[in-house]
This record gives C-alpha cells, sequence and structure tokens, in this order.
C-alpha cells in the first residue's frame, strides 16, 4: 500500500528535490510519495532522484502509451515521443500477425502494440541482460517472447518471412553527441542503448538491411529516428528494396521512417 500524501513530508520532498535542480519538483514528489510504501522508501526514492537517476528508474515504472511499464535502475528509460512510433505501427498490425520489437529495452513498444491489436504473435530482442529481464516482466501477461542477443540473430528461424510488422527504436545518437544529452541519460542508462555510430544509424542501417529477409509480404518495419537522419534512413530503405514512407509529429518531435515489402 503507497502512502497518502500528507502537507509536511510532501513539502520537505519538493525542498529536496528543487535543491537538487529538479525542474518539476513538486510533480515529482507527488509520484514518489504516492508509489513509496514505507516513509524510509521515500527518503531512499528522493536521494536517488537527488543523485541524478531518472525519475521512472526511482520509482520504478514509467507510463508510455496508456501503459505502467516496469522500469529498472540501468534500463532504457521509454520516451514520450516514442508513443508516435507505436501508433505508426498499431495502424499497420493486425490481430494474429508476427510482431518484432527490436533493441526492445524495457519492452513497452511490443507491449503497447500488442494492448492495443490483440492477438498478435510478440517477439521482443535486446542485446543488454537487464533490459530482457525487464521486458520478460513486462511481456510476460501479453504472452510475448524475449531473446537476448543482437538484433534479429536471436530470433526463431521459424520467423523469417512471417513478420508483418517489425519495430525499432534503435540507438541513434551520433557517438560525439552523448556528452550533450541529459547527466541521468548519459550517466544511468547503458551506452548500448544511446550510440549509434558516427552518423547516429550505425544499428538503424543494419536493422533496415536484414529486415527483408523477415518482413511476410506485405509487411513492414518502422523505425524511429531524427528529423535530421531521416533522409539518410529513407535512403537506405530504399537500397533494401522497401517502399519507404517518412511521418512526422509536431506535438512529439517525433519522427518515423517505414519500409514496406511490396507483395510478390
Amino acid at each position: 500500500m503507497s502512502l497518502s500524501p500528507s502537507p509536511r513530508p510532501l513539502t520537505a520532498v519538493v525542498d529536496r528535490l528543487r535543491a537538487a535542480g529538479c525542474v518539476f519538483a513538486e510533480d515529482e514528489a507527488e509520484l514518489i510519495v504516492a508509489t513509496a510504501r514505507t516513509p524510509d522508501d521515500v527518503a531512499a526514492m528522493v536521494e536517488r532522484r537527488a543523485a541524478g537517476l531518472p525519475l521512472e528508474q526511482v520509482l520504478g515504472w514509467a507510463e508510455f502509451h496508456g501503459l505502467r511499464v516496469s522500469v529498472d535502475p540501468g534500463v532504457f528509460v521509454p520516451r514520450r515521443r516514442t508513443e508516435f512510433l507505436v501508433a505508426e505501427a498499431e495502424a499497420l498490425a493486425r490481430p494474429g500477425a508476427v510482431v518484432v520489437d527490436l533493441c526492445c529495452g524495457t519492452g513497452a513498444i511490443g507491449a503497447a502494440i500488442a494492448a492495443a491489436v490483440g492477438g498478435v504473435e510478440l517477439h521482443a530482442v535486446d542485446v543488454d541482460p537487464a533490459a530482457v529481464r525487464c521486458a520478460r516482466r513486462n511481456l510476460a501477461a501479453l504472452g510475448g517472447h524475449v531473446h537476448e542477443g543482437d538484433l534479429y540473430a536471436p530470433l526463431p528461424a521459424r520467423l523469417r518471412g512471417r513478420a508483418g510488422v517489425v519495430v525499432a527504436c534503435a540507438p541513434y545518437v551520433p557517438t560525439g553527441e552523448i556528452r550533450l544529452l541529459p547527466a541521468e541519460a548519459r550517466e544511468h542508462e547503458p551506452h548500448v542503448a544511446l550510440d549509434g555510430g558516427t552518423d547516429g544509424l550505425a544499428v538503424v542501417r543494419r536493422v533496415i538491411a536484414e529486415a527483408p529477409a523477415w518482413l511476410a509480404p506485405g509487411g513492414s518495419l518502422l523505425l524511429e529516428t531524427s528529423e535530421r537522419q531521416a533522409p539518410a534512413a529513407l535512403e537506405a530503405v530504399a537500397a533494401a528494396w522497401l517502399v519507404p514512407r517518412l511521418a512526422r509529429s509536431d506535438e512529439l518531435n517525433a519522427t518515423v521512417v517505414t519500409g514496406t515489402l511490396t507483395r510478390s
């Protein structure tokens, strides 16, 4: 049972978070107090947040596309802008389809698609063991299968040519720009989930190049990228003989590149 906020403890939490530089101290304080089970939990959570841990790792969960997703320490935190990637994938996924979530992190993207579409055969993959453990908890109730390994490599061979949707929020921050990220990302999220190589598209290009072997005829690959990187990503999609499409959400500052395998 979580604690009911009372003015005095809540005020103290707000003051501590504000002193640590938390811009949304009031909102964060309410979430911490509502999530904690004991006053000692509150104190410990406040100190972790003040030390710079992402709020979601402190709480142990994140709100994502209408779901509450477990988030473990050291695991990439799902971003709100990625809800646009989910919305684009939901429009293409069909009940009964095979859905593959690459670089899955917590499994939030796959979970949101499966919850919205229903009846999909969901497979999620991540190279980070901590992310795999977290995703398995998040996807267990949805019947999702989580595999540890590099991109498509750990997927069952029987899925080749059967995926209706492959979705990936692959790392796309250029190596030289990681130092510009907020400290909570740089210091508390796995480097492998952030670093996209020299131009940010090293992993994205690998995802695109291998996609045609896994997509069913008419199936689609959907990738989150930056607006700046979108032209190069679209070129890579076309070079893989997929039909490219660009979608943009100004509200979420989100860009999605889609490649569709034409029906034979």
